[in-house]
């Protein structure tokens, strides 16, 4: 099976936010990145809603036709918004509020309990659950524990040192997602993932189901177009 490819959108939200108005329309976008062969939208609304708004999670999910993620921490009012929207996948992420992107993975053992209780939520909502998380083992070990579906790898790392040594670089990916692969979750993973170090992860990460990318490929839709653009990361991901 080939890796599932979710746009994110929030880069789209940005440049709308940038001057007001409704251009570019985030709803027509994701409709497009749909209509050019993406198999997911996401989506990550913070509480300044600097980019996604909570209108947008909620115009999105009226038009959504493939999977739609949420991402976010999960403080009140992203609960409130994930449960009266049922996304297909809700992604929990651990980011403070200030932060500018996601740049970290849970301290899954630390935050057992919480996990726990979410990922019951969601079960019971119909939700795929899934987490951020880093390479370190033990924080793979306890994201099984919490009964969450998926794993996110945070892929950060990876993309930051791909350029100098990729086998170095994706090394404590493959230990990880074999790891997770073992104790029964799936795996997504995203963040700065591109069209230069894309196929050599999807190649080497085993039972990868899905990418969510965003910067990256909003980016390079300003060179190829949004068209070209999806349908070459669906490339080198099939």
């Amino acid at each position: 099976m080939s890796v599932k490819l979710s746009v994110n959108v929030n880069k789209i939200a940005t440049l709308r936010n940038a001057r007001g108005g409704n251009t570019p329309n985030v709803v027509q976008v994701a409709k497009d990145c749909e209509r050019f062969g993406a198999e997911g939208i996401t989506v990550h609304p913070r509480p300044d809603e600097r980019h996604i708004t909570r209108q947008d999670v909620l115009d999105l999910a009226e038009v959504v036709t493939t999977e739609y993620n949420i991402e976010g921490y999960p403080n009140d009012r992203f609960m409130d918004l994930v449960l009266g929207v049922k996304p297909t996948q809700a992604t929990l992420v651990p980011d403070p509020p200030n932060v500018l992107t996601s740049n970290a993975g849970w301290d899954t053992k630390k935050h057992l309990d919480l996990l726990k209780d979410l990922a019951s939520t969601f079960k019971a909502e119909g939700i795929r659950s899934a987490i951020f998380v880093d390479t370190e083992l033990q924080n793979i070990e306890y994201a099984a524990k919490s009964g969450v579906d998926r794993i996110e790898l945070y892929t950060g790392p990876y993309a930051d040192n791909y350029a100098a040594d990729p086998q170095k670089a994706i090394a404590d990916y493959v230990k990880a997602a074999e790891l997770a692969h073992e104790l029964g979750l799936e795996i997504n993973a995203g963040h700065d993932l591109s069209l230069d170090n894309l196929r050599f992860f999807q190649e080497n990460i085993p039972a990868l189901k899905e990418v969510s990318i965003g910067h990256a490929l909003i980016s390079d839709a300003l060179y190829f177009g949004l068209e070209n653009t999806v349908q070459m990361y669906l490339r080198l991901l099939k």
